[in-house]
């Protein structure tokens, strides 16, 4: 998961805000080395958030399982996405709340 954010430049807020899934379940998700205790329904959540995004999933074939983009991101993109990220930061509270808020005004 720090791999895929890496690649796209993403603060775990940002992964909050695209996936849904809470700050705290993300943090307990990197924090394990190895399989986690997440439940299905947040892993997908992550999973389609970064696929979304344009991160590929590669399988475990004898090098250990990885990530890697689709296409490189531009600079715009990785200026817009920092500028949400602040603005989510700014406006404070829950991100989850403020993306729910979001999604029901769209």
């Amino acid at each position: 998961m720090r791999a895929a954010r890496a690649l796209l430049r993403w603060a775990a807020v940002d992964l909050v805000r695209e996936s849904g899934v809470s700050l705290a379940t993300i943090h307990r998700a990197e924090s394990v080395d190895g399989k986690t205790a997440m439940t299905f329904a947040n892993a997908s959540a992550i999973r389609r958030a970064f696929e979304n995004a344009g991160v590929e999933f590669i399988e475990e074939n004898g090098g250990g399982p990885g990530a890697r983009l689709t296409q490189r991101l531009s600079n715009q993109t990785v200026r817009r996405r920092a500028n949400l990220t602040s603005n989510l930061d700014e406006n404070g509270g829950s991100l989850v709340r403020l993306r729910k808020r979001n999604q029901k005004k769209g």
